[in-house]
């Protein structure tokens, strides 16, 4: 009896990996036409999509914050009335805008401060010694009528509102000064801004304009 060998088999081949050779016609299609614009858009938005994932992002936009020393200063050297200015906000309002226009002129002197509240909603401080008061205030508050009376921190002022605007004042009327409060704040947060308004000295050192912690 004679003993046979089996050879192993040949495993069977494997493709070949790459680099594959690609047909000069192939690789025009890829490249020109419309395959290749398609390639390259895909490509792009591959890149773009990446650049969105690891980018830094800030969850919402900030408004920068104003510093009104300078125009308050201005107002206590030069106005022709006696200026009110927020004192002891808490830090949670913010400044965001400071106009003031009319000194060195011989109308009215008017001063606005624009704040964030802390609902991260809108209140602005508004004061001049515009006459007559009331088309003053028909610009400030939109609104030709008062709702009535609200006391604030011991003193009267008048409710304004107008609807399509959503937009509330408070207005008090000094003898030779209009105050402003307005906003889409509420009247509650309103009447903190309000309530902090202290008429300021002539002169002399101008209390910190930044809110308080």
């Amino acid at each position: 009896m004679t003993d046979e060998t089996t050879e192993p088999a040949e495993p069977a081949a494997s493709p070949a990996e790459g680099p594959y050779e690609v047909s000069p016609g192939v690789y025009k299609r890829l490249t020109t036409g419309l395959g290749g614009f398609t390639m390259a858009m895909l490509a792009c938005v591959v890149l773009a999509g990446l650049v969105v994932l690891i980018a830094p992002r800030d969850g919402e936009e900030r408004l920068p914050t104003a510093d009104y020393a300078g125009h308050l200063f201005a107002l206590r050297s030069d106005a022709p009335y006696r200026p009110y200015a927020p004192e002891g906000l808490p830090a949670a309002w913010r400044p965001t805008s400071s106009r003031l226009s009319g000194l060195g002129e011989k109308g009215p002197v008017a001063w606005h401060l624009g704040m964030v509240t802390p609902s991260d909603e809108y209140a602005a401080l508004e004061q001049s010694n515009e006459r007559p008061v009331g088309e003053y205030l028909w610009r400030m508050t939109n609104s030709r009528d008062a709702l009535g009376p609200q006391q604030v921190a011991g003193q009267t002022w008048q409710r304004y509102y107008r609807k399509d605007k959503d937009q509330r004042s408070l207005v008090r009327t000094l003898p030779d000064l209009t105050l402003v409060v307005t906003g889409t704040a509420s009247y509650e947060e309103l009447a903190v801004l309000a309530a902090s308004l202290k008429p300021q000295a002539k002169g002399g050192a101008i209390p910190a304009t930044s809110p308080t912690s």
